[in-house]
């Protein structure tokens, strides 16, 4: 007799406010939803979050993906030990600064230290120089696991906008910095999204606090390529209801272009717009003529015949 494909329930969990999403399976504790801290296994030892989404309904697992089980529900015990080590974090980043300080250890930043909820775990998070050789932190390791001999000492390095995620603060738009506030992935960002949208590229209006382009200029991007289809490039030469000017500025969103016609400006739309090359050959086939209307003046494209 077939075995049916087991069961599986995938719940989205998340182990920090605004961080990555990981999925895991809860078959084995169907009542659990959104909101309810569970227990779970991962590379970096057992870890304690929360339950942000329900991915799928209970049914077989598709072929080749598997899912970690979700150890069991946190208990109160489990959030009071959480309580408990995370105020203790902050003693054990001056000690690690301090250590590393007096080990000689520079062009290092140590940004945060994290407990797991039991305390059996503790990860330093830290970023270093790109344009510097990596810096060999194996003996502030050692030195941090006989501080603290009941944790099992981590040294994850993270990249400048994970530093800015973890730091929080503010933008230059005054508001909360979107890295820590809703973004959970970080998208790649190019210098060509900014050009799409007329932004300065002078470095100050394009780059965020991390020294990285703005994570922002994405969030618009799509609409301008959209709307800036069938609008011309700036400078091009362009026929217009009032002649033949040059475009010396492009606005997609309001689906027009600004156009100097014999020192004047005027802004047209993209439907009264008329590409210089479709301008001249139309005028080219009014001046030939054709075999219906003698005389030429017509622009009905039909060839004269002799």
């Amino acid at each position: 007799m077939r075995e049916s494909p087991t069961a599986t329930r995938v719940l989205g969990v998340r182990f920090y406010q605004v961080g990555k999403v990981y999925h895991f399976d809860s078959a084995a504790h169907p009542l659990l939803g959104k909101g309810d801290r569970v227990i779970v296994d991962t590379k970096r030892g057992r870890q304690l979050g929360e339950v942000v989404s329900i991915v799928d309904a209970a049914g077989p697992a598709p072929r080749g993906m598997t899912y970690k089980p979700i150890v069991r529900p946190a208990n109160p015990a489990d959030l009071m030990m959480r309580e408990e080590w995370q105020a203790q974090e902050l003693d054990c980043l001056i000690n690690c600064r301090e250590n590393a300080a007096g080990i000689g250890i520079k062009g290092v930043k140590f940004i945060k230290a994290e407990y797991n909820y039991d305390g059996s775990q503790l990860s330093i998070f830290y970023n270093e120089d790109e344009d510097k050789p990596p810096v060999k932190l194996d003996r502030l390791a050692q030195n941090l696991e006989q501080i603290y001999p009941n944790a099992t000492v981590y040294m994850q390095q993270i990249g400048p906008r994970d530093v800015a995620k973890l730091l929080g603060g503010y933008g230059a738009c005054s508001g909360p910095r979107c890295c820590s506030t809703f973004l959970t992935e970080f998208s790649p960002i190019s210098i060509k999204m900014a050009k799409a949208q007329g932004i300065s590229l002078n470095q100050e209006d394009i780059t965020g606090m991390c020294g990285r382009l703005r994570c922002c200029l994405i969030y618009e991007y799509e609409q301008y390529v959209e709307a800036r289809k069938g609008l011309p490039k700036m400078g091009k030469r362009i026929g217009t209801p009032h002649g033949i000017g040059r475009v010396i500025d492009v606005q997609p969103l309001r689906g027009l272009a600004v156009v100097d016609v014999e020192g004047e400006r005027y802004e047209v739309t993209r439907e009264d717009l008329q590409p210089l090359e479709e301008l001249e050959a139309l005028k080219r086939k009014a001046a030939a003529g054709c075999s219906k209307h003698e005389g030429g003046g017509c622009d009905c494209g039909a060839k004269k015949t002799s």
